[in-house]
């Protein structure tokens, strides 16, 4: 390769690579809350915030677009769409299937390391309930959940439900840390775990899939739709 061709092979990889990270900053802010829905995103204001040029910031707003995180209107701009209530009940009625595939496919592909990942995760989520350390309990959470995703052996299906897990962020951390959630959550875990163990496809997946309406069913006995 030429010294030309290099340098313009490191000027798009650069470029690529900062527009992935503006993307993500964005993208954070608006699953986290700190841009809230209908806030207006000037590119200006953005670009200067984070220490870019407009150029990063426009190709991560259509990106986000795309996402249906933001709305683009022409000649006026964009604003923050978000994750409404209503998104978050279609996102679980979808993850109640997808985790229930999820975890049909683990007990064909999940690897032993992975198996005992799972094992270890739901042994310190027990300590950690008793301990009451809710932050932790967050964390083992998604640890759980994406290590089972990987253990399906499918690139696609960890994409989307990766994305899922993490639009509905906020719900899902209220619901965990709402009283007596903490407990059930990693029973189910365990549940889940067990059917995979014994090979059982049908019940693995009826145990991810239950897990999904136990959630779903808490945030909205909780009244925790306001936390999207």
């Amino acid at each position: 390769m030429g010294e030309e061709e290099k340098r313009i092979k490191e000027e798009v990889t650069d470029r690529y690579s900062l527009r992935g990270r503006v993307f993500q900053a964005i993208r954070e802010k608006i699953l986290s809350g700190e841009y809230k829905h209908g806030l207006e995103l000037r590119e200006t204001a953005l670009a200067s915030e984070m220490g870019v040029s407009r150029t990063p910031v426009r190709e991560a707003l259509r990106q986000l677009e795309l996402e249906g995180l933001v709305k683009i209107i022409p000649n006026k701009g964009a604003s923050v769409v978000g994750i409404t209530a209503e998104d978050m009940e279609d996102i679980y009625a979808m993850r109640s299937l997808l985790e229930g595939l999820c975890a049909r496919l683990a007990v064909e592909r999940i690897s032993r390391q992975q198996f005992d990942k799972l094992e270890e995760i739901a042994y310190l989520t027990d300590f950690h309930v008793k301990k009451g350390n809710l932050e932790k309990l967050f964390e083992l959470d998604n640890q759980f959940h994406e290590v089972l995703y990987e253990a399906s052996g499918s690139r696609m299906l960890k994409h989307v439900l990766s994305d899922f897990h993490h639009y509905v962020e906020r719900v899902r951390k209220a619901s965990l840390l709402s009283p007596g959630r903490s407990q059930l959550f990693n029973e189910e875990h365990k549940a889940i775990l067990e059917a995979i163990r014994e090979k059982d496809k049908e019940k693995a997946e009826r145990l991810a899939n239950t897990h999904m309406k136990n959630t779903i069913a808490n945030i909205s006995e909780q009244g925790l739709e306001k936390n999207v």
